[in-house]
């Protein structure tokens, strides 16, 4: 079993760029493939950006394309999603999930959730 802890969230206005790191522990990290979700106020909570545990493979939401950047630290057991030009649609409570098989987008393929971290973009 892995746990999951979020960082790096916090208010930014729009335009700017925020880091969100999630530290796992408990388990062999490169086991997991690991994913970046959101779920703003009154909506469902939806797929972001994912990580294949074989490293070979990122996949990232439409909306999110072109601005941010998942990446992975398997020496520090952690991963990373990089948000640039951030938008006010982009404010959301921010979540990493792991699976330990191949790159999912679905919530339901997840087994794993950090307790998440709070992203507020300003207009």
């Amino acid at each position: 079993q892995v746990q999951l802890v979020e960082s790096g969230g916090g208010l930014v206005q729009a335009g700017g760029s925020l880091r969100l790191s999630c530290a796992a522990s408990g388990s062999t990290f490169s086991r997991y493939s690991m994913g970046w979700f959101r779920q703003a106020p009154g909506k469902e909570r939806e797929f972001v950006a994912g990580f294949s545990r074989s490293g070979s493979s990122t996949y990232y939401a439409d909306s999110v394309k072109g601005r941010f950047t998942i990446s992975r630290d398997n020496a520090k057991s952690t991963v990373y999603l990089q948000m640039n030009s951030l938008k006010p649609e982009d404010t959301a409570v921010y979540y990493c999930a792991a699976r330990d098989r191949g790159l999912a987008i679905t919530t339901q393929s997840y087994d794993y959730w950090g307790q998440g971290t709070q992203v507020t973009v300003s207009s």
